[in-house]
Order: C-alpha cells, then structure tokens, then sequence
C-alpha cells in the first residue's frame, strides 16, 4: 500500500508539481501511524494547516482523492496533512485513554506531533490549524478537538461520533463487538461536556470552533451520533441551538444553527446513507480559510 502511494504521488502532480509526499522522522510516534503531506507550490505567507483524517478500511490516499482540497490548497496556499494509521484495520483508536488524554500518547498525539513538525517545517500559522475528517476519521476528529483544544482553531466531522463516545470500548470500529457508541450513545450535555473538559483538566482557554455533519440514513454510524455531538459542542461553546435553516447548503440538507453560527453548526441530509458529505466551499468558509 505504502509503495503504491509514493507510485501515485510521483505521477498525480498538480500542473505546478506539487504531489502528495510521506514525511518521515516527523516525532514521537506512539502507535506507528504514518505522515503524508500536499505542500502546494505556492505557500501563504505562514500557512495554516488542515489535518484530513480517513476512515476505516482506507488510507492516506484514499482521503487524498476523495475531495478537493488540494486544488483549494493550490489557490490558498494553505498545507494538507494526511495521516494514516495501520492499526484497527485501519481505524483510529478512539476509544483509548491515551488518544482522549492531553499529551498522554495513542494517535493523537502522533498527529499533533505532525502539525508540530509541519508548524515548524513551513513557518505555518499556529492560530490557523484544522482538522477534518469522515467515519472514524469524523471520530478523530472531535477526540482531537477535545483533547488538543489549544492547537486547533475549527474542526469538520463528518458522520462521527461524540468526544469520548467509545471511551472504556475495547475498540471502536465496526467490526467491534461493542457498537453502543456509533448506534446513538446518549448523555446529558453536561456529562458529554464533561468528557471534554476532563481530557484536558485545567484548561480555560478557547475551544475550537465546530462543525458536525451527518446522513439522516445513516444505518452504521446513526444520526443520533450527531445530535449527540452537537449536544456536546453546545455545552462546551455555550452557544444554545437557534434555528434551522433548510436548504443550505442544497435542497436536501438542514443546517442547524447555535448561537450565531460562528462557534457550532450542524447539517443534516436528508435520506442520505454513510457518505463523507464533504462540501469543502461551506467548510472552508466556515474555517475561515476562503471568502
């Protein structure tokens, strides 16, 4: 798999030559995942970062190809991290109290070990970093936003699950026997408020900016896991629900609004199964990272 990437990386240049590259010697690696990186041709002046996290079963490749972000990258000049983990077949853990534990291991401290190198590699804007990410990669997600939330700005989960949602599971992919969490896992705002706060005892800072997307037909990772997050991220922000807006950002979805919409927004397609859901223009201006 690992050959194949480099293969493809050699020959999907954009016509400026940047291409999808692994990165070694990056840090501390406490679980063996591994680093690759879009850097376009073309860098902002202190670049931010957006880390795009797969799902199970896939890699660093497949999330490669399926968005655009890297022509969004040509054009803004911002940096793409694409991390890959080999364990869980191919899931990220979740459920480990490394992982949900500031500074303690799992594969979120990998990951903050590569934004680190990134952040110093490329003079990148520390203020300005991301994470996206689909599936267990949504997962990921929202665990990186509650245990790390002094380094990211704003995060997109797509068809996820809460912070800490598969905490004390033995795993937390689909094929693991205890499926709880991803079958709509349900606590008070305050104990799902909890859960973050407890992964980083002590911090008052800001927290990072939220976005959660969901399929209402979603039978492997139902929408009751994103009504959860939302319950979650409201508690945490402090910004209660405000309104629904239909048809944003097409026909078949529901945005949900907290506060002003700037902190936490919810999108919600209607009749739509277990799908990334990714559209990058509401995402990225949501990010802040486009007009």
């Amino acid at each position: 798999m690992l050959g194949s990437l480099f293969i493809f990386a050699a020959m999907a240049a954009t016509c400026l030559g940047a291409s999808l590259q692994g990165v070694t010697n990056w840090g501390t690696n406490p679980t063996n995942i591994t680093m690759y990186i879009y850097v376009p041709d073309q860098l902002a002046a202190n670049p931010p970062i957006i880390v795009a996290i797969h799902s199970c079963q896939r890699d660093a490749l497949n999330w490669y190809n399926r968005t655009t972000l890297p022509s969004y990258a040509d054009a803004n000049g911002f940096i793409l991290i694409y991390p890959e983990t080999p364990n869980f077949n191919h899931c990220w853990d979740v459920h480990n109290t490394a992982t949900l534990t500031h500074n303690e291991g799992g594969d979120a401290l990998g990951i903050i070990n590569m934004i680190n190198y990134t952040l110093s590699t490329y003079n990148g804007d520390s203020t300005r970093v991301f994470a996206m990410g689909f599936s267990s990669g949504g997962m990921m997600t929202n665990a990186l936003a509650g245990t790390y939330p002094n380094v990211f700005e704003a995060a997109a989960a797509y068809s996820g699950v809460a912070h800490a949602c598969s905490a004390g599971s033995p795993c937390s992919t689909p094929f693991c026997q205890n499926q709880t969490c991803a079958q709509g896992l349900e606590h008070t705002s305050t104990e799902w408020g909890n859960f973050v706060r407890n992964s980083y005892p002590g911090y008052t800072e800001k927290r990072p900016r939220m976005m959660i997307v969901h399929g209402t037909n979603d039978t492997l990772v139902r929408p009751k896991c994103a009504v959860e997050a939302l319950k979650q991220w409201s508690e945490v922000l402090g910004v209660p629900f405000t309104k629904n807006v239909t048809g944003v950002p097409s026909a078949e979805y529901t945005q949900m609004v907290y506060g002003d919409g700037t902190q936490l927004q919810g999108y919600f397609a209607e009749g739509v199964g277990h799908t990334s859901l990714v559209n990058e223009d509401i995402m990225l201006r949501f990010f802040g990272l486009i007009a």
